[in-house]
């Protein structure tokens, strides 16, 4: 524990020591002749209490639903550049971000070096990306051939993992102008990766890189998040997706619901957030091997609610 004068020695608060974020829920805000503290009737990580908050030590504040945040506190957090979030629970939406981060911009720099260079570090990070997702490297592929490989392997990829659940997979079908005409296994994964998606958000605005700069998506305004969310897609969102399609719901609970709950969970117990916050450290710093995972034909825990 922190001692000192904010009288953290009694202070629980959940804090992910190599990241410096915070998950606040159920609270208030506010600031006290200068200290920075966090009111909360209490909830599953955190006892009823109030508590001070070492704002200079930390990336980033999370706030979950149920909190509230006063202008001083705004202004405090702002002159000492530390990152505030709105976030759903555990994660699984990014609602707004004061745009700080970091105290540098060392990774937002990186990424724009090597995204400019298109033929040769760009095309490097993206077989990087392919290689966390296919268990292997292709070090002479066009970006192409890359996206043509990983299309085949996912087919294979939805149809194993659906199996694992029992579930008849006919194929991932999903028409935007009408999202509920789906399967409901279609419908869960399109609510499991807009919460993955949302968790690579939170990833990139702590570590204050470049959403619009993707490697391998190109035209989204959140590109890059989207090539963060897809490192997780068979171990995180497929999963998720086809645990709802099977679980049993309470009346009055639809498939989104559920789905939000085990991502929840998964989100939780993989640590995502600090697992896409060291990837992305990785990608651009160029510590190889570090934050590898297992090759997609690992099998997927089981989820329950």
């Amino acid at each position: 524990m922190l001692k000192g004068r904010l009288g953290l020695e009694t202070a629980r608060v959940p804090h992910a020591d190599r990241h410096g974020l915070v998950w606040l829920s159920r609270g208030k805000l506010y600031v006290v002749d200068g200290t920075l503290r966090f009111a909360t009737v209490g909830w599953d990580s955190m006892p009823a209490g109030d508590y001070g908050i070492p704002f200079q030590m930390l990336s980033g504040i999370l706030l979950q639903p149920g909190t509230t945040v006063s202008h001083d506190a705004l202004r405090l957090l702002a002159r000492h550049g530390t990152a505030l979030v709105a976030v759903g629970e555990d994660g699984i939406r990014f609602y707004a971000g004061m745009p700080f981060g970091p105290n540098d911009s060392a990774l937002a720099r990186e990424q724009a070096t090597k995204w400019a260079d298109a033929e040769g570090k760009r095309m490097e990070i993206a077989r990087r990306m392919y290689a966390l997702r296919l268990g292997e490297v292709f070090p002479d592929s066009e970006i192409t051939v890359l996206r043509g490989i990983e299309g085949s392997r996912m087919k294979e990829t939805y149809l194993r993992i659906a199996q694992q659940f029992g579930i008849e997979w006919r194929g991932r079908r999903y028409d935007r102008a009408n999202p509920d005409a789906a399967d409901e296994p279609n419908q869960a994964i399109n609510h499991s990766a807009t919460a993955v998606e949302a968790a690579a958000m939170i990833a990139v605005a702590v570590t204050g890189t470049l959403p619009q700069l993707g490697f391998i998506h190109e035209d989204s305004g959140n590109a890059f998040c989207l090539d963060i969310a897809d490192l997780h897609r068979d171990t995180v969102t497929l999963p998720v997706a086809f645990a709802a399609v099977v679980e049993p719901r309470k009346a009055g609970e639809t498939l989104e619901r559920v789905v939000r709950r085990f991502a929840g969970k998964a989100f939780r117990t993989q640590n995502l957030v600090p697992k896409m916050i060291d990837q992305i450290k990785d990608l651009f710093q160029g510590r190889a091997g570090s934050g590898a995972r297992e090759c997609p034909a690992a099998q997927p825990e089981p989820l329950s609610a």
